[in-house]
């Protein structure tokens, strides 16, 4: 059953009747001394139609004419309560009326993407991964290295060759690096 136009509302109906959060509403209310809710004895806030009239132009000045709050606080000193309920949504208005979608229009929805399924082991790498079609493939089975073998040059760590002829010069320092990958991934499934 719908509440009378004079009925006082709670702070959630008033929300949903501005569409505005009640948290803003609630900072509207200790920014604008003239927004004055009846609170009952459990300090739950009951709103008359008149304070409702002067959010709904609060609202109007803040969100839609893009003033500032000192503005409107400013506006509220000079022109008063009743000019500034007048600017916005009022009790007295009749609801606004939802847009109708024909039912001849078809949504199109993004298909869902399902996710691929987990593998209990990695794949092992048969080549190198830079990705580009154009760089040469080296085989993971080289000869393992001397141990005590020194570690990479910095300058290789973490740089992409420009070409595939790049990748051909430094070939001997990748080697012996790929060696080594070899011999950790054997020592991981064993």
């Amino acid at each position: 059953m719908a509440k009378a136009k004079d009925a006082f509302r709670t702070i959630s109906e008033v929300a949903e009747w501005l569409d505005t959060p009640t948290h803003v509403l609630r900072f509207w209310e200790s920014k604008f001394s003239q927004i004055k809710p009846v609170k009952g004895a459990g300090g739950r806030r009951y709103y008359r139609p008149t304070d409702m009239d002067l959010l709904g132009g609060i609202k109007q000045l803040l969100h839609e004419d893009g003033l500032t709050i000192k503005g409107t606080q400013k506006l509220l000193r000079e022109k008063g309560v009743k000019h500034v309920a007048t600017l916005g949504l009022s009790m007295s208005d009749p609801a606004p009326e939802q847009p109708v979608v024909p039912p001849a229009i078809a949504l199109v929805t993004k298909p869902v993407r399902q996710p691929e399924p987990k593998t209990k082991e990695a794949p092992v790498q048969e080549t190198l991964p830079f990705g580009t079609p154009a760089a040469p493939e080296f085989p993971i089975n080289l000869p393992v290295p001397p141990k005590g073998l020194p570690a990479a040059a910095p300058r290789l760590i973490g740089r992409m060759p420009r070409d595939a002829m790049a990748l051909k010069a430094h070939a001997a320092e990748i080697a012996p690096l790929l060696a080594r990958l070899d011999a950790v991934r054997t020592r991981m499934r064993g």
